[in-house]
């Protein structure tokens, strides 16, 4: 009996799951799904004006909502990806997108992570370095050092 009630209780968590992934598209009539899965890719890489780190699909902002109907007209009246997104870069800026354009402006972005990257290698081969150079001249004893080290580990045999 318990094992029927987990089971339902699984089916009915995983249908409340699948009503929560349902998106605001499906509202929205296309006039093919070739449509569709442009303008939903398009939605998903634009970044809502109004809310931080969202796109388009998944904000519920009211600027997001008109942008998003904006992005599936354009798209259902034949106009390219390209034109879209010069149209959205050019009323809000290079803002909207996710993935920036390479240019001057954002050689920063795109090259930042890189120049961290290598800037962390550089210093974890230093202190490694650093390390390996303390610990080889630290296990070198000079012969007295080593005397005393021996009569201290082995006391029977200097007494003798």
């Amino acid at each position: 009996m318990k094992f029927v009630f987990k089971i339902m209780m699984v089916c009915t968590s995983l249908l409340f799951t699948l009503t929560v992934m349902a998106t605001p598209v499906d509202t929205y009539e296309f006039k093919s799904a070739e449509n569709q899965q442009r303008a939903l890719s398009l939605a998903h890489q634009l970044r809502c004006p109004q809310c931080q780190n969202q796109n388009l699909v998944d904000s519920n902002s009211p600027v997001a909502q008109d942008l998003r109907l904006e992005v599936y007209q354009m798209v259902d009246s034949g106009k390219s990806e390209a034109e879209i997104i010069d149209f959205m870069t050019s009323r809000y800026g290079d803002f909207v997108l996710y993935n920036p354009k390479l240019d001057s402006k954002t050689y920063i972005l795109w090259l930042g992570p890189f120049g961290l990257l290598i800037l962390g290698l550089f210093i974890g081969f230093i202190f490694v370095r650093k390390q390996r150079i303390q610990a080889t001249e630290s296990t070198t004893l000079s012969t007295e050092q080593q005397a005393e080290l021996d009569a201290i580990l082995n006391p029977n045999k200097t007494t003798k």
